[in-house]
């Protein structure tokens, strides 16, 4: 459907696109997800045809289309404002307030025509986009209605089986209505996947903290001795950890983080767990429980959830047991070694 090989730059030094370089295929659902600033917006903009494109090429159907206006393009897109229904087409969309209104037939297929010849639209009444592009659609309602528009979102892709690009900086939007997620950072592209790839194989440490929440705890460490089939790591309290993670012999003796997810970590008796943590605060959430443990890091407390309710309160201390065969672990690039696991875990 689209093949995207993309630059964009402001000036001589902003560079904000680089070198993009992305597939998307026929009726696929894909999400653009990143931080405020990552480019994802103005991404969308250039396949939209409302920003330049620097450097690289777009296809559209095999069709190149660089120089084409928007118009020329086949794309329907929904702004922020969310003015337009892009499931309907510009007679539809024009027709919807009269036909709200109760006006007969007649009257409003004659308003839409007389509308469209006064602005020259006459050509675009029953056009039907190639592509939808939805620029943060949601980001205005309250919280029910969010999730009340990501199911009408999700069921109107299903019946329609268009192809569709969405932005959001919204993980949970993009882990419940993406085929694929692009992940965006700087302007750079960290990751390409469906959501569990993402969430269970993260490719570094900012995809591994962005996609999930609450976010991967990171915790320092040494490794101690890499290999192909395991590693062993020191934590930065002295006690060491074998891993199921493959590491190069040249890595050994590297700072490293190993990551773990808050659902994973478990807790038990102090004296036969890898960490002791005083609870700062809890977060009854009625179906579970969120722990926020002080780990010496005010800014970065480590989160435990409990997927039942629980009496720990403030200031309890508790062990942490941290199970090897959900841990990850990440060079000093942030980069992400290789887990070893059968099949049937993450």
């Amino acid at each position: 459907m689209a093949q995207l090989t993309l630059e964009k730059r402001y000036g001589k030094a902003a560079e904000v696109i680089k070198s993009l370089d992305l597939q998307i295929n026929s009726g696929e659902f894909v999400v653009f997800v990143g931080p405020s600033g990552c480019g994802k917006s103005t991404l969308l903009r250039m396949i939209a045809g409302l920003e330049e494109i620097s450097g690289g090429s777009m296809y559209i159907d095999g069709q190149y289309v660089n120089d084409d206006t928007p118009a020329e393009r086949g794309i329907g897109m929904v702004f922020q404002s969310y003015a337009l229904y892009p499931h309907m087409s510009v007679y539809q969309n024009m027709a919807f307030a009269l036909e709200l209104a109760g006006h007969p037939k007649q009257e409003i297929d004659q308003k839409v025509r007389d509308s469209a010849r006064i602005l020259q639209l006459e050509h675009l009444l029953e056009r039907k986009p190639k592509l939808f592009l939805f620029d943060e659609p949601l980001s205005n309602l309250d919280a029910s209605l969010r999730v009340q528009m990501r199911m009408e979102i999700a069921t109107l892709h299903q019946r329609l089986g268009s192809t569709i690009i969405y932005v959001t900086h919204d993980q949970v939007e993009a882990m419940t209505l993406a085929d694929r997620i692009v992940v965006l950072n700087k302007g750079n592209i960290e990751q390409v996947g469906t959501p569990l790839e993402l969430y269970d194989h993260p490719a570094n440490e900012f995809v591994a903290q962005f996609i999930g929440s609450p976010k991967m705890n990171l915790i320092p460490a040494i490794l101690k001795r890499a290999g192909a089939e395991q590693s062993l790591v020191e934590l930065d309290n002295g006690k060491e950890l074998l891993l199921p993670i493959a590491t190069p012999a040249e890595a050994e003796g590297q700072s490293v983080n190993l990551g773990i997810r808050p659902e994973h970590v478990q807790w038990g008796e102090q004296a036969e767990c890898e960490y002791q943590g005083e609870v700062m605060f809890v977060e009854h959430m009625g179906n579970e429980t969120y722990l926020y443990l002080d780990n010496g890091n005010a800014g970065e407390p480590w989160v435990v959830r409990n997927a039942e309710r629980s009496p720990i309160a403030a200031g309890a201390l508790v062990g942490i047991r941290l199970p090897a065969a959900c841990c990850y672990l990440f060079d000093r690039e942030g980069r992400a070694f290789r887990r070893l696991l059968p099949s049937a875990q993450h």
